[in-house]
C-alpha cells in the first residue's frame, strides 16, 4: 500500500516541499511513497514547486482506516485529517512543540528537533543518502529553509539551518538574497485571494484557556496591499470565526523587510490580547509590533487573554 506523506492544513512552503522531499527519499530506498497536501498551498509554495520542476501533490480531504502515512511539519491533530487516528501513522518529522492527541497503531519513529525547518531535519535523517539528492530536491530543501527562516530574519533560525541553506545555494549556483526575493515576491501576490482565503491561508488554531483562536499570519514584502483591504478583512474575521468554531481570528501581517508585524484590532477581545500578550498600547484598529516575525516562537507562546 502506498505510503502517503503530508504536512498540515493551510500548507506553506515547508509543508508542501517537505512531503515531496520525503517522497523522493522513501522512493530512493525502494518504497512506494506519494506526497499529498491537505489544502491549496500558498502562492510562494506554488512558485517554488514550479521553479524546481514539480507538480503540486494532490489535495486529500481525509485518510482511510489503516492508510500508511508519514506526518511532516506538524504533530497537531487539529491540523491533520479528521481520521488521522484511524490511519497507520508510521513516522512524524517535525520542528514544533509536542501537542499530543495522536493515537497510533503501534510504536512509530518520531523526530522533533528545535530547528527552523522540517527540511533541515530531513537532511540530517538522510545521512549519506543526502549526497544523492537531485537538483530539484535540493532546490525544494533550500526553499523550505528560506521560507521558514524568512531568509534568516526569523528568530527561529539556527546555525544549522543557515549553514545548510548556504551550502545548497552554493551547490545550485544561486544567489541566496536574489532567490529569496523571488520567493517573497511570489508570497506577496495575494490579489487573487478573497478575504476569507487570506485569513485561512497560513493559520493555526490555538486555545488560551477556554478561548479559541485562529492565529493567521501573512508574511509579505508589500504589507500595504493587505492593509489596504483592512476594513473588509476585519468584517470577514467575524464570519470566519463563526464558520470555523473559534472565538476570534487574530491576524498578523508580517513585514519581512522591516522585521515587524501589524496586528489588526477589530474589537475589544483583539485589543486585550494585543495589550496582554505583547505589551502594546492600542489606540486604533491596528497596532505595529516591532521585531515580531514568528508565530511559533513569538506569537503563540505569548498569547494571553
Amino acid at each position: 500500500m502506498t505510503m502517503l506523506v503530508f504536512g498540515h492544513k493551510a500548507p506553506d512552503t515547508d509543508s508542501t516541499g517537505s512531503p515531496l522531499i520525503w517522497e523522493w527519499f522513501l522512493t530512493h530506498q525502494g518504497m512506494d511513497a506519494k506526497a499529498a497536501l491537505l489544502g491549496t498551498p500558498n502562492t510562494e509554495a506554488a512558485f517554488v514547486a514550479q521553479r524546481w520542476g514539480f507538480d503540486l501533490p494532490a489535495v486529500i480531504d481525509d485518510v482511510a482506516d489503516d492508510q500508511p502515512c508519514v506526518i511532516v511539519d506538524t504533530n497537531n491533530p487539529a491540523e491533520l485529517p479528521a481520521n488521522i487516528n484511524g490511519a497507520d501513522v508510521q513516522a512524524i518529522i517535525d520542528h514544533h512543540k509536542l501537542v499530543g492527541g495522536l493515537e497510533t497503531k503501534g510504536p512509530i519513529d518520531i523526530t522533533i528537533r528545535p530547528l527552523a525547518c522540517t527540511a533541515t531535519i530531513m537532511h540530517q535523517l538522510m545521512g549519506e543518502h543526502a549526497g544523492h539528492m537531485p537538483e530539484g530536491i535540493k532546490g525544494l530543501m533550500l526553499s523550505c529553509i528560506l521560507s521558514d527562516t524568512l531568509a534568516f530574519r526569523s528568530p527561529t533560525t539556527t546555525d544549522t539551518d543557515k549553514a545548510l541553506a548556504e551550502a545548497l545555494a552554493a551547490d545550485l549556483g544561486l544567489d541566496l538574497d536574489a532567490y529569496a526575493s523571488e520567493m517573497f515576491e511570489a508570497k506577496s501576490d495575494v490579489s487573487a485571494f478573497s478575504d476569507a482565503e487570506l485569513l485561512r491561508m497560513d493559520s493555526k488554531e490555538y486555545a488560551v484557556g477556554d478561548t479559541k483562536f485562529r492565529v493567521s499570519v501573512l508574511e509579505t514584502t508589500a504589507p500595504k496591499i493587505i492593509l489596504d483591504r483592512k476594513a473588509s478583512i476585519m468584517d470577514t474575521m467575524t464570519t470566519v470565526a463563526t464558520e470555523d468554531g473559534v472565538d476570534q481570528v487574530l491576524l498578523f501581517v508580517v513585514d519581512i523587510l522591516n522585521e515587524e508585524a501589524t496586528m489588526m484590532i477589530p474589537n475589544d477581545l483583539s485589543k486585550s490580547v494585543a495589550e496582554a500578550s505583547f505589551g502594546a498600547t492600542v489606540s486604533g484598529d491596528t497596532v505595529v509590533l516591532p521585531g515580531i516575525m514568528s508565530r511559533k516562537k513569538q506569537i503563540i507562546p505569548n498569547l494571553k487573554v
